[in-house]
Parts: structure tokens; sequence; C-alpha cells
């Protein structure tokens, strides 16, 4: 029995260092390229794209969890940190295979686009990717009645929506958000009538999938901060109390966030995040039992994760005409990715080992020790220190 505690010790151990490799490596994850898409009744037709241009001339696309799995990643470092002129100038060379490969069609007809304006930020904080806007633009029959768009799986997952644009009453209305992680085309957007809304169990697919997959597979470092509550967690309604406390502090952030209420820069988010997934770990080690103190303290990290749960749904943008949905069904999906690692880890380990003399020993410290060690590191990795 003890040889196969020890064998099952080692084994997650081995998943931790593999958590470690797999997220101290990592450069910044590839986001989705968002798409809007404007259709005035004057027969202009604009695009705005905002994607990662050094990804684009790098093509490192969603396939990658993270940067440095590509093998031109070196390439990929030393455009991001590049001045404005000199990417845009990198990125000309690439404009002529951007329009041949993405597609603009007016009820099945092709639509004429070109390249009419880019704008790139300053490098800044380069931790995270730098989004830039290049904007297409063409002409369109007033007579149009549907408007589909491609954009290859090659240069990223995309979510894309469409504006009808009433340029004489100066009205306008939007469409819902299409999501799209298959090289497959967007399906047709009316231009004949205002956008009828999309079921309210459609939003909540959507969002609680993106919440889901913000955890599981996407979300090291809040999976490495759960597995901290779980270690020094051996009963499961107190491991629970205390992911309900996060859940609710993140939601809490996050709706204030999204409503531009609470903001911080994430130069500043991000290293309070490794922080705190180092601080958890520490008291791990120096606690040998958990004190309601750590509720207010989940609390209060939980605050915290929330303005970076905030990036996501920045990203992919909310349906403004179901906020309290798409927010609720969001943080439920978190919520399940949670409960996931939580169930995979207490079945791991838990479930044969929480009640042994040695589980502290061998299990909590070690593994604590590790994650408080990954924290550190991802805190002085985010500060640009190295």
């Amino acid at each position: 029995m003890l040889y196969y505690a020890r064998l099952m010790t080692k084994f997650t151990l081995f998943i931790f260092m593999l958590l470690a490799f797999s997220t101290s490596v990592q450069a910044d994850v590839v986001k989705p390229a968002l798409i809007e898409i404007s259709a005035y009744t004057d027969g202009r037709v604009v695009v705005e794209l905002r994607a990662s241009i050094e990804a684009l001339l790098t093509g490192i696309n969603s396939r990658y969890k993270n940067t440095k799995e590509a093998p031109n990643a070196d390439e990929y470092d030393a455009l991001r940190v590049m001045r404005p002129a000199d990417l845009k100038a990198e990125f000309v060379s690439f404009e002529r295979e951007l329009l041949r490969e993405i597609w603009l069609k007016a009820d099945g007809k092709a639509v004429q686009l070109r390249v009419s304006d880019i704008h790139i930020p300053e490098p800044g904080y380069t931790k995270v990717p730098r989004i830039s806007t290049v904007q297409l633009s063409g002409e369109l029959d007033r007579s149009a009645k549907a408007l589909q768009w491609y954009y290859p799986s090659r240069f990223a997952d995309y979510a894309v929506r469409v504006r009808q644009v009433d340029t004489e009453n100066q009205k306008w209305h939007w469409s819902e958000w299409q999501w799209q992680r298959k090289d497959a085309p967007s399906q047709q957007f009316s231009l004949t009538e205002l956008f009828t809304k999309r079921p309210v169990y459609e939003v909540v697919f959507t969002y609680i999938t993106l919440g889901f997959e913000h955890i599981l597979p996407k979300g090291l470092d809040h999976i490495l901060f759960i597995l901290g509550i779980f270690l020094l967690s051996i009963r499961m309604k107190p491991l629970l109390w205390q992911v309900t406390m996060f859940t609710l502090a993140h939601t809490i952030t996050l709706g204030l966030s999204m409503n531009n209420i609470v903001t911080l820069p994430a130069s500043v988010v991000e290293p309070l995040i490794a922080l705190s997934i180092a601080y958890v770990g520490i008291e791990n080690v120096f606690a040998h039992s958990l004190h309601k103190s750590r509720l207010f303290l989940v609390f209060g990290f939980g605050l915290l994760h929330g303005l970076g749960f905030a990036s996501v749904l920045g990203d992919f943008g909310m349906p403004e005409n179901a906020f309290i949905t798409a927010l609720i069904s969001f943080n439920v999906g978190v919520e399940f990715g949670q409960l996931a690692v939580i169930s995979l880890a207490f079945l791991a380990v838990g479930v044969w080992f929480r009640h042994k003399p040695w589980y502290r020993k061998l299990i909590i410290v070690p593994g604590s020790l590790l994650i408080a060690v990954i924290g550190l590191y991802w805190t002085l990795e985010r500060l640009e220190l190295f």
C-alpha cells in the first residue's frame, strides 16, 4: 500500500510539473479575431478586423495553446516589441495574402475589399497580445439582402457581427455575435430587417462553454489556484464553500469590469493573480488546518481573478439585450470548470489518501511548494523582470 501511495504521489507531482512547464514557458495565448462589419445604406461596407498582426505574420493560430509551442516563436517575440511603424511595414507584404484568403459575400456574390486603414498600438505590456485593427472597405449593392463572412481557421478562430447603418436617418442596429471555431463561413446576416435576438438557450450554451473552456483547458493559472485550495481541504464541504466564495467574488468584479465601473491594466492584474497563486501555496505549507479567515482570503483573491476573466469577455463581447444572462452563464461555465478540476484532483489523490497520516508530508507540502514556486516565477515573469 505504501508503494502505491508513493507511486500516486509521484504521479501527482508529475502532473504538477507538467502544468508548471507548459505554463511557465507561456509567452501569451492566441486570442480569437473579432470582426465587425458595418453595412451602410449609402452603399459602403466597412470591416474592422481586430487581431494580433504578429500572430498573422508568423502563422501562429488557435491550435497553439501558447505561442512558445510554435516553431517560429522567436520571430513572433521579435515582432511583438516592434514600434507600430515598423510592424506596419512588415504587414504590408501580408496584405495580398489576407485579401486572398478572407471573403465577404452579399447574396452569394463576392464583395471586393481593400485595406483602407491599419491601427497598431504601441508595444506596451508584452505579456498580453497586442491587438491591432485592420480596416477593410468595399462597395455594397443597396439591393443586397444578406451578408456572409469567411475568415480561415489557419489565421485564428473568430467572432463576427454585422451592423446595419441607416446613414440618412442616423439609425443603426447590431446583430448578435457569431462564434466560429471551425474552418467554415459564418451564417448569413439579414440586411432586410432588424436582426432577431438569439434564443436564450443559445446565449446560455455559448457563454457556459466559453466559461468552462477558460478553466479547462485554457486557464492554467486558475487551475493551479483551485488546486492550491484543494490541497489544504481534506473535507469536501469546506472545499466547496471556498470555491463558492471564489465564484461569488469573481462574478462581482467581472460584472463591474464589463460595465467599466472597475478596471485595472493587465500589467497590474496578471502579476497579482500569479502572486495570489504563490500565496495560497505558501500558506498551505505553514497552515496545518483550515481557518475561517481562508474564506475571506479566497473571496479577496476571487475579486482579483474576476478582473482577469473580464479580459476574456472583453475580447468576445457581451450581447446588449442579454447581458445578465450571458454574465451568469459564463460564471456557471467557470464554476463547472472549477468543479471538474476539484473532482479530478479528488479522484486522483483525495478519495484514496486524504486520511492517511503521511498525506500532508507526501501530498500537501510538496504540491503546495511547487505551486508557490510556479506562482512566484509567474509573478517575476509578468513583471517583465526576465
